[in-house]
């Protein structure tokens, strides 16, 4: 098998474990807090992500000489998590999926005062694309408008400062240290707030909260073994897969069908992230050196 289509067919596969997580999430969250469902999706990965850490290199890959910087993005992290769950008990599953999409647009956008990037023209024009895209699935000023949309963009947004973080730091730490402190923090941080919002989880619901940090890891792994075998500017498209996944999983369990603006906006969000790839990928080609 080329190894691109490997990659295309990991990244396909681990957005499908991040699509069935979040149905999960949203599923558990009509009975538990977002913050304790966050608590259980991290304590069953943690232990996951240090057994792979341990066949990738070893525990030493673990360690850290920027604890600070790890803290920081691990408390960003958070922010995105407890956003983006809340925003899953109350919007339908497409419509959240549909504006977390909004996150690169924030990339662009924030990695110019942040990370001191130049933005061309075409990649600007694109990026206001994808927030008119943004504007249409949320319609402030419309009758249908739901403040719950403002939850997940804030999600997005941290999510956003999650991934530049990730860019200005990423080279000078190991991958499975920033994943592995990315869900330590999250984890005590909803530890802290159990004593206000435990509810004794049902019988039937712990293998329900453990496959959803399973599901979590598998998506993680995915992701980071599509991006081993394709390049970039390939693999990542297809993480608006996760669209069909959360449109099809929310129509089979909720039965909730997205409304002409959520698929219109949708389109265009998605349009405008694969003009920002594609356009990515040209200019990576050119700054690329001669052999």
């Amino acid at each position: 098998m080329p190894a691109t289509l490997k990659g295309i067919l990991y990244m396909c596969a681990g957005v499908l474990c991040l699509a069935l997580g979040d149905a999960i999430t949203k599923w558990l969250g009509a009975s538990y807090s977002p913050l304790q469902i966050i608590f259980f999706r991290t304590l069953v990965s943690l232990p996951l992500i240090i057994l792979i850490a341990h066949f990738n290199g070893g525990i030493r890959t673990l360690g850290t000489k920027r604890p600070g910087v790890h803290l920081l993005r691990g408390l960003i992290f958070s922010g995105t998590m407890i956003c983006f769950m809340w925003g899953l008990t109350l919007l339908p599953l497409a419509e959240a999926t549909a504006i977390i999409f909004a996150a690169p647009l924030f990339v662009t956008l924030l990695s110019v005062p942040l990370l001191k990037e130049r933005v061309d023209k075409p990649t600007i024009i694109a990026t206001l694309l994808g927030f008119v895209g943004v504007m249409i699935v949320v319609r402030p000023g419309a009758d249908s408008f739901q403040p719950a949309t403002l939850i997940v963009l804030g999600a997005a947004v941290f999510y956003a400062l999650t991934l530049i973080t990730a860019r200005r730091y990423g080279s000078r730490e190991h991958l499975w240290a920033m994943v592995f402190y990315t869900t330590l923090i999250p984890m005590l941080v909803s530890a802290s707030t159990l004593p206000w919002v435990w509810q004794t989880p049902a019988t039937t619901d712990w293998p329900i909260f453990i496959l959803a940090g399973i599901l979590g890891v598998g998506a993680m792994a995915g992701i980071t073994m599509a991006f081993r075998y394709a390049p970039a500017a390939l693999a990542a498209p297809f993480d608006y897969t996760a669209l069909i996944w959360a449109v099809l999983l929310g129509w089979w369990v909720w039965g909730e069908v997205p409304d002409l603006w959520v698929l219109i906006g949708g389109t265009v969000v998605i349009f405008s992230g694969l003009l920002i790839a594609w356009r990515e990928g040209r200019v990576a080609l050119t700054r690329r050196p001669a052999t």
